[in-house]
């Protein structure tokens, strides 16, 4: 997913086919739930697909731009900017829910039945059901840029290399992450190890979310966003980069056929 509303899919990771989304505007996230992608994107854009390939607009009942969207317990979460938050339970029909903070929220993940909720300015929020949100302390004022769930652990990523772990969702410690780069493009979990990726080339992995090995460091620029699914890894970047890894030391870059900036990735089975 990505500028111009630019849609590639991929049955491998490897070859990747350009879709029709039938809009220009940016496209910021995507997941997976209930037999339907959902994708979300600038201005209150939400794409629905059953199979990834055929895409249909769904009315919004925002007009702010949608950063991130996940799926957990029967429910579509999407967020984004100046707090904004919608659920949907078939991606179809959406409600606004209150936030309680005017912050723009940039990722959310769902796991051990939570939803978390990250974004500017060290802000995290949580919900048992995606309607009512509690505000927690992170203890940071950096911006978190990307969260996710595994092993037992939520991860939060963020500006100038910040890395945050949480077992519940409401405690959260500070880690050290050996990179002062900002944390921009992504953490994932999968194979037995987290995975993120930042704005400048930088990709670090761990095994338990406390401490990271720094993988590559410079060598392509501008990731966007990773994900795990099927034994791979694939993140994706600027001017259409795509690199696939099977363990997130060794990476190997795809041809995608796209110059467009992609943002956003995801896997189903």
């Amino acid at each position: 997913m990505g500028w111009e509303g630019t849609i590639l899919t991929s049955s491998d990771g490897i070859s990747w086919t350009s879709r029709t989304s039938g809009i220009s505007k940016l496209l910021n996230g995507v997941t997976y739930g209930n037999n339907t992608f959902v994708t979300v994107g600038n201005s209150g854009t939400i794409l629905t697909s059953p199979d990834g390939n055929s895409w249909t607009k769904r009315t919004s009942v925002t007009s702010k731009s949608l950063v991130g969207v996940t799926y957990g317990n029967g429910l579509f979460v999407t967020v984004g900017l100046s707090g904004t938050i919608l659920t949907s339970s078939d991606g179809n029909s959406w409600t606004e829910r209150t936030s309680g903070i005017s912050k723009s929220l940039r990722e959310v993940t769902y796991g051990n039945g939570l939803f978390v909720t990250v974004g500017l300015s060290g802000t995290i929020l949580t919900s048992l059901d995606g309607t009512s949100w509690t505000e927690r302390t992170s203890g940071t004022s950096d911006h978190l840029w990307e969260v996710t769930y595994g092993n037992g652990l939520f991860v939060t990523v963020g500006q100038s290399g910040t890395v945050l772990t949480s077992s519940d969702g409401t405690t959260w410690t500070s880690r050290t992450s050996g990179t002062t780069e900002d944390l921009y493009g992504g953490v994932t979990y999968g194979n037995s190890i987290f995975v993120t990726v930042d704005y400048r080339g930088t990709i670090l992995t761990s095994s338990d979310g406390t401490t990271w090995t720094v993988r590559i460091t410079g060598t392509w620029w501008n990731l966007n966003e990773v994900t795990y699914g099927n034994g791979l890894f694939v993140t994706v970047g600027n001017s259409g980069i795509i690199y696939t890894s099977p363990d997130g030391n060794s990476w190997t870059t795809r041809t995608t056929g796209t110059s467009n900036h992609l943002v956003g990735v995801t896997y189903s089975q």
